[in-house]
């Protein structure tokens, strides 16, 4: 199920600010000058929220935020890549798109942490810097189902959230290429309604080098971005119908969407997936009608 904020304060609804090192833009400076990088930089994980569970038990909902234009990282779990208190491995992603990514995962943590101030912890280290995300349970970021605080009509009480069942070859040989497929069964609900074509903005902007007037002029690694988003496809409230996301959750290197935002048609969504590399391979599929999603995972081996 989709979750929004209750408040509009949030550890990950913070300002990042990204500044080149040596690099400050004069107060009163009437064109403002940024740098964005394609590669070369970090990863910030982000602590989104927590939510409570009927048995009550707790959600912490965390995100991530790659900071390259274009670059895929991926880091294992362990020293690099590890949630404290508890086992290292509470099943955050290992590969990291590029760009914001927002409720990625939740790890659960048990009832007695009600009214207290322990930590949980997700550090990652990329190239030698360290970066964390600490979740407790402050009041003001618990995150609430997306219907909650909301007048209910009638399409919304009757609304389900699909479901998803996810094929793909258990085996491929490197470096074929090959499908996944989601079959997603939906009750139709919400009626896709006609939305407005939207410019594209934020991280879908192609990433831009300026420097400051006074500075001489700079190498760029900044080359054209495609934006990873389908046509028809997108978030809540954008798209026409249901339509599936994909990400690659965990592997042993990138891969290539021909889509990351497929459209469901006849029931059926597919997308084709380009290799790199040899490994075992965890892909993750999000049907969303609009309002309510489902999620799934499946494994392949490429040989």
């Amino acid at each position: 199920m989709s979750y929004c904020f209750r408040s509009l304060v949030s550890a990950g609804a913070l300002l990042l600010v990204l500044i080149a090192p040596g690099i400050a833009v004069a107060q009163g400076n009437p064109e403002p000058h940024s740098f964005k990088f394609n590669t070369g930089q970090g990863l910030q994980p982000i602590f989104e929220g927590w939510s409570k569970n009927p048995d009550g038990s707790f959600q912490m909902h965390f995100g991530y935020f790659n900071r390259n234009y274009t670059e895929t990282l991926v880091v294992p779990v362990g020293a690099d890549n590890k949630l404290e208190p508890g086992a290292p491995d509470r099943a955050q992603p290992t590969v990291f798109a590029t760009r914001i990514h927002r409720q990625e995962f939740s790890v659960m943590v048990p009832k007695d942490w009600a009214g207290t101030k322990r930590e949980l912890t997700w550090t990652v280290t990329v190239r030698g810097v360290t970066e964390k995300a600490v979740a407790w349970l402050q009041p003001e970021w618990e995150i609430d189902p997306i219907y909650r605080g909301r007048t209910l009509t009638e399409e919304m009480k009757k609304n389900k959230p699909p479901t998803l069942t996810l094929e793909a070859p258990a085996t491929v040989t490197f470096p074929n290429a090959f499908a996944l497929t989601a079959t997603v069964k939906d009750d139709g609900l919400p009626v896709p309604r006609k939305q407005p074509q939207r410019a594209a903005a934020g991280q879908e902007t192609p990433p831009t080098l300026k420097p400051l007037p006074d500075q001489p002029e700079i190498p760029v690694n900044v080359p054209t971005v495609q934006s990873g988003r389908a046509a028809g496809g997108g978030g809540r409230g954008q798209q026409q119908g249901p339509v599936v996301n994909w990400v690659l959750w965990r592997g042993p290197a990138a891969v290539t969407f021909d889509a990351t935002t497929t459209p469901v048609k006849d029931g059926r969504a597919v997308v084709n997936v380009a290799l790199t590399k040899a490994g075992a391979y965890q892909f993750r599929a999000r049907a969303s009608d609009g309002e309510l999603t489902d999620e799934k995972d499946i494994t392949v081996t490429v040989r």
